[in-house]
């Protein structure tokens, strides 16, 4: 299959684009089947407006609770509000005991 460059319209800002043979051939290996819609800056600025920080919340901070770890009695935070009787681990040691627990 062969691919030329082919000028594009972003339906965000209205500029035009070009969809280069390259990304055509990678779309294709991919099996995308649409044009890009939108340019590469608007890409980019839609992508950071959907993940922000790099979470998938818009870039809001998750609410952190704080914790005594079980295992060797540190403050700590978690992202879950801890309940009673169940045993909430400071970052160190749950890697610890997740490591042990895959061998």
């Amino acid at each position: 299959m062969s691919f030329e460059d082919r000028s594009l319209q972003c339906s965000d800002c209205g500029a035009a684009f070009t969809f280069t043979a390259e990304e055509q051939e990678f779309f294709h290996s991919k099996g995308y089947t649409n044009d890009p819609k939108r340019c590469l800056s608007c890409r980019q600025a839609r992508k950071a407006e959907r993940h922000g920080d790099g979470s998938y919340n818009g870039g809001a901070r998750r609410q952190m609770f704080p914790a005594v770890c079980a295992e060797c009695g540190k403050d700590t935070e978690v992202p879950f509000e801890p309940r009673n009787g169940k045993p909430v681990y400071c970052s160190d040691c749950y890697r610890k005991i997740r490591l042990s627990r895959q061998w």
